[in-house]
């Protein structure tokens, strides 16, 4: 018998090479498993609506021409909608369209489903088309915030204001406001100077407009012209000095907002072209070729047509036996002819050099029966004062304004100038 001896070292070495081997083929099977359960995949596919489904809008300007019939039949609106449209417009307003007014078109499908008309930023209509057509009114009240603009005239009050950042509009209301105690082409200063609270318009945020002029001071040759707005006859805004004195009159100071007087009222002048001794029985003020001519006053047309010397010429027959002429034009408002009403700042006409001138300007006269009177001396009336029932709640108003504009005043960089 050969007896094999193993040494204790040699045992343990095959028993745990022998462990070894088990664990690695358990850990394969293990990583094989995970790694099938992995590869396990479902995938679904969700179904999208069709692409005719989903809403679309389309977005339309008016324009100089367009009917509310022409725009749908342009959408392809049917007939039968456009009617049951027509319909429901009792008051006319949607039909009533402008240039500028912007249509919103909604289509599921190429249905029509809803319109809205935006008017303004103030005013939209919306008409729903189903089941039954229907049409809302949408108005938008606007969100009032005072402001406060100064300005010190250097050469032109136009110039000032832009230059001061006020609004164009808010510039020309200025002038209009204080038009008839003031001329704005003839007794503008440099040094003059004004301040005034306005309002702004804002919706949703937004500024949509600039509003009225609520007070205003204006100096001019060392004298201060006050308007504050109230409500006075047939409850509208008026404006009114600090006494409650109407600013209206019954003629303007002015044919044109900004220009400058090239020839006084002078009975002794010597003619330009004719080169003698002629009277100038009103005033010239030059301005740009097609400038606008307003009327100073209400009035009715005696005559428009050409006038020997003053060429192109429109006459206005005003009560108490005043008459204004207005001559050198270059074309006239073609809506004017003998008999037509006007009314104060209403446009006649564009100035130009027809008849006797050298260069365009306006030729101003105003007569008081056969007399010829200096339009910028002339005493104008004023319209009736508040009536005196009145006269405390107007005081309490022109207080608070100038309270607001003194406040605002000393925060502003033209301040010193009304020290």
């Amino acid at each position: 018998m050969i007896l094999i001896k193993h040494s204790w070292k040699a045992t343990l070495s095959y028993s745990l090479l022998a462990l070894l081997v088990v664990l690695i083929i358990v850990d394969v099977g293990s990583e094989s498993e995970v790694k099938e359960f992995e590869e396990i995949n479902e995938i679904r596919e969700i179904p999208s609506p069709p692409f005719s489904q989903i809403p679309t809008k389309q977005i339309h300007v008016v324009q100089s021409g367009e009917s509310l019939s022409v725009i749908f039949e342009k959408y392809k609106i049917t007939l039968n909608t456009t009617y049951q449209i027509f319909r429901a417009d009792k008051t006319g307003e949607i039909k009533n369209l402008q240039p500028g007014d912007r249509l919103e078109l909604s289509f599921v499908q190429g249905s029509i489903q809803s319109i809205q008309i935006v008017k303004s930023p103030f005013l939209q209509f919306e008409i729903l088309i189903l089941p039954d057509v229907t049409i809302s009114r949408l108005e938008k009240e606007p969100e009032l915030i005072q402001s406060f603009k100064s300005g010190v005239i250097e050469s032109s009050f136009y110039l000032t204001g832009l230059n001061e950042g006020i609004p164009e509009s808010v510039i020309m209301d200025l002038a209009y406001i204080f038009g008839w105690d003031i001329d704005f082409i003839f007794d503008i200063r440099e040094g003059d100077k004004f301040r005034m609270l306005y309002e702004t318009a804002f919706i949703d945020g937004m500024k949509v407009d600039n509003g009225s002029i609520l007070f205003a001071e204006f100096y001019s040759k060392q004298k201060k012209f006050t308007a504050i707005r109230y409500k006075g006859k047939n409850k509208t805004w008026d404006y009114f000095n600090e006494n409650g004195e109407s600013l209206e009159k019954a003629f303007l100071r002015a044919p044109l907002d900004f220009a400058y007087v090239s020839s006084h009222f002078n009975p002794n002048r010597r003619h330009p072209i004719l080169n003698k001794i002629r009277a100038h029985n009103g005033v010239d003020y030059a301005a740009k070729r097609g400038t606008p001519i307003r009327a100073t006053g209400d009035g009715v047309v005696e005559s428009v047509g050409w006038k020997g010397g003053y060429g192109r010429s429109v006459v206005i027959r005003h009560g108490g036996d005043i008459t204004t002429l207005y001559a050198h034009m270059e074309k006239y408002n073609s809506s004017l002819s003998a008999g037509s009403k006007v009314t104060q700042g209403q446009t006649i006409g564009y100035v130009g050099d027809s008849g006797l001138a050298t260069a365009p300007h306006l030729h101003y006269e105003f007569r008081l029966g056969e007399k010829r009177t200096d339009p910028l001396k002339v005493a104008l009336p004023s319209a009736l004062p508040l009536p005196k029932i009145q006269a405390q709640d107007f005081q309490q108003l022109k207080s608070q304004y100038e309270e607001a504009s003194n406040a605002l005043l000393s925060r502003d960089p033209n301040a010193t100038a009304f020290e």
